[in-house]
């Protein structure tokens, strides 16, 4: 999309409410790409313009729930899931208890009326599920990372243009985080002119014990820089406007693993695209006193002003989460975003039927997925001396 569609689409869904999603349909799910709750199951938005029968394949990450959640509300109908974990297939089934167990990845995707599959497999097996998805005539949509190699990123792009259909990325820390919707609205509005540079920092908690074995390995999950860092290159490529864009530099490391000498635990890069420039670092280093998961952080540069984000806790600060801070010609002001719509959702459901691109564009999408296998794949070592 242009900078233009942009703000029409942001600035109808999220002054005008979403045409009325606002409030309780789209605060139901409290997952937002985190663990899943039991008291906020998702419910389908009241105006929700249509009903689209979807299936889950691959629960490997609980990135699914929030996944399945945001379909839910959007007007997806959770048909069917298939897998094989039985602690995996119960958890689900007790979240969605209407959905059907499928026997095997075939009945779902033989079902004609199933239209879209959601996954959070193994990162490493996304790409792979993803073109069979579309090669059965579904449209896909995948957590981040969903692509791990430059070679799987060339097939999905073939599959996509042979098939016609949707391969989406689930980047949560911009597509359902208030804080983040608010962000882009503001710069595609023109609050601080024109971006020059974004600055992204990620901390995650690595919780060891409760960690897969796919979890540290690169060879599945794609590196820290594929594996973490597909969010914030999502976020600079939107947020810049760019459709063009190159790794200037990027490295990664492991400081704090030896058990593990294959697994990264800290990764930076910097990029360059035709609409600004963008830094991101990211890191597995949250430490055990801070209250939540990670201190996500992002700066965005304009040449009028610059906004700043404290996507889930302002430390030593205001309580909670989606804390938007602003300085430009007329001053400096706080916005509390936690209340802001998340218009994903309903987006993408309705691109699915009318297909349109308003929810994602597809080549953005898969921009940002080719700058963190990029940068991944030409990373240098950084160590302790």
């Amino acid at each position: 999309m242009t900078h233009s569609d942009r703000r029409a689409v942001l600035g109808m869904g999220l002054t005008a409410g979403l045409m009325g999603l606002a409030g309780d349909a789209l605060a139901q799910s409290a997952t937002r790409g985190d663990a899943p709750t039991e008291t906020a199951v998702a419910k389908p938005a009241p105006e929700a313009k249509y009903r689209v029968p979807f299936a889950v394949i691959g629960m490997d990450h609980n990135h699914i729930y929030g996944i399945t959640d945001a379909m839910i509300r959007g007007g997806g109908v959770l048909t069917s899931f298939f897998a094989t974990d039985p602690q995996q297939i119960a958890a689900f089934r007790k979240r969605y208890p209407g959905a059907k167990l499928a026997r095997s990845e075939d009945e779902i995707l033989q079902d004609r009326a199933i239209k879209l599959v959601c996954s959070a497999a193994v990162p490493s097996l996304r790409a792979p599920l993803g073109i069979r998805v579309m090669r059965a005539g579904k449209d896909y949509l995948s957590d981040k990372a969903a692509v791990t190699t430059l070679s799987q990123l060339a097939d999905v792009r073939r599959a996509i243009k042979e098939t016609g259909r949707k391969y989406g990325i689930m980047y949560s820390e911009r597509l359902e985080v208030p804080a983040a919707v608010m962000a882009g609205q503001m710069v595609h509005d023109g609050a601080i002119g024109r971006v020059i540079q974004t600055i992204n920092l990620a901390p995650h908690r690595v919780s060891a014990p409760n960690r897969p074995d796919w979890f540290w390995d690169p060879a599945r999950n794609g590196g820290i820089l594929t594996d973490v860092g597909s969010h914030q290159a999502d976020q600079f490529v939107y947020l810049t406007g760019s459709t063009r864009a190159q790794v200037l530099a990027s490295q990664t490391g492991n400081f704090a693993h030896p058990d593990h000498p294959k697994f990264e635990d800290f990764g930076d890069m910097m990029l360059h695209g035709d609409g600004g420039a963008g830094y991101i670092r990211v890191d597995w280093f949250t430490p055990d006193g801070l209250p939540t998961w990670g201190d996500g952080r992002l700066f965005i540069l304009g040449t009028e002003g610059y906004i700043e984000l404290r996507k889930y806790v302002d430390i030593a600060g205001r309580p909670g989460g989606n804390h938007l801070f602003v300085a430009d010609r007329k001053g400096t002001r706080y916005i509390d975003c936690s209340k802001v719509p998340l218009p994903f959702g309903p987006q993408f459901i309705i691109d699915l039927v009318e297909r349109t691109s308003v929810a994602q564009d597809q080549a953005g999408a898969l921009l940002a997925a080719e700058l963190v296998l990029t940068a991944e794949a030409k990373a240098t070592r950084a160590t302790k001396s």
